[in-house]
């Protein structure tokens, strides 16, 4: 098992809500284990506190298998999307974003989600880390215009008009 690492509350709860979108937490003892592989160690009060914090409910999957959905209210974009961008700089036809540790993947996986449906539309597509996000830019001089639509999609009216739009698809 990977060694515990210290997390921030809102990274801790972006990797939540990525395994409930990967239809793998059926119980909050099955999240507890979970963020263990992950190397987090957490107790049930604190993992049920954050499922609280991220608004989810339990209910049964297409399969009939009751486990933990995101609803559209907790959505990463309409619930501590904002939390999870620290900094924004563009350079040439790019935009480095900062996250707390552990919140890239999630946040690259949000903009890539946004950029195909159109919510996003100067992104063609994002590299990430553990607190970095490369946002890559449509255009070869696009990175400032793109930390500008960043800034302003992370922003509380855009998060709420979009949330629709990035709410995880149901799995088949």
């Amino acid at each position: 098992m990977a060694k515990a690492k210290p997390l921030s509350s809102s990274a801790r709860r972006a990797l939540t809500i990525s395994l409930i979108q990967n239809g793998i937490v059926e119980s909050q003892a099955d999240l507890v284990q979970q963020l263990a592989e992950n190397g987090i160690d957490v107790t049930q009060a604190t993992a049920s506190r954050d499922l609280d914090e991220i608004g989810v409910m339990r209910g049964r999957d297409t399969s009939g298998q009751m486990r933990y959905q995101l609803t559209a209210a907790s959505a990463p974009t309409a619930r501590g999307f904002a939390e999870l961008i620290l900094s924004v700089e563009a350079s040439g036809n790019l935009a480095v974003v900062r996250t707390p540790p552990g919140g890239a993947q999630l946040l690259a996986s949000t903009l890539d989600r946004a950029s195909s449906n159109g919510t996003l539309t100067s992104v063609i597509g994002t590299i990430a880390g553990d607190d970095t996000v490369l946002v890559i830019s449509r255009t070869a001089n696009g990175g400032p215009g793109l930390a500008k639509e960043l800034a302003k999609f992370s922003s509380p009216k855009a998060i709420k008009s979009a949330s629709k739009n990035l709410a995880p698809k149901k799995r088949k």
